[in-house]
């Protein structure tokens, strides 16, 4: 589904949800769309972006740019996360726990999604409060956004890599 294809091709998306907005008009109905895309390219980097328009493939084009534009990278240690973090917008709450190697990813629909193009490979999610897809996403971005590893941590106190661990 690339568009162009110069600096896309790294790059995964997946459109989470497509929502459909219908405005009732004297002379009948307009309809408009919105789509949440996710994208990634499966190694610590992924982007969320929504894009409205009057056509399908078009909303879908701009969710991309727009996703684009908001890459983040993501911390891993070995096949999962750091830690264990509440992801929160919104109304949107995501649990994120570390897995063991093997388990593989278990998240719902759009947590799931952006799990999966940020190349976590095990990882254990619960959505906590809305099961809105936007805020879902977004509260997802965010927990993996607050991640540290023991690095960060250790630069930002001053102490090493160990001290930090025990």
């Amino acid at each position: 589904m690339d568009h162009n294809n110069s600096n896309t091709s790294e790059f995964k998306e997946k459109v989470v949800n497509l929502g459909k907005v219908t405005k009732v008009v004297k002379g009948g109905r307009n309809f408009r769309w919105s789509a949440l895309v996710v994208v990634g390219n499966e190694n610590g980097q992924v982007g969320v972006g929504l894009g409205k328009a009057a056509e399908v493939t078009e909303a879908i084009r701009k969710g991309v740019e727009d996703a684009k534009k908001n890459i983040i990278n993501v911390p891993m240690v070995g096949t999962t996360i750091p830690h264990e973090i509440i992801g929160k917008y919104g109304a949107g709450e995501v649990l994120l726990k570390p897995a063991a190697e093997g388990t593989g990813v278990i998240a719902g629909g759009p947590v799931r999604a952006v799990i999966e193009l940020s190349g976590i490979r095990d990882i254990r999610t619960k959505s906590l409060r809305s099961n809105n897809p936007i805020n879902m996403v977004r509260a997802t971005i965010d927990g993996l956004t607050s991640l540290m590893t023991a690095e960060k941590v250790s630069k930002l106190r001053g102490k090493t890599v160990e001290e930090i661990l025990e």
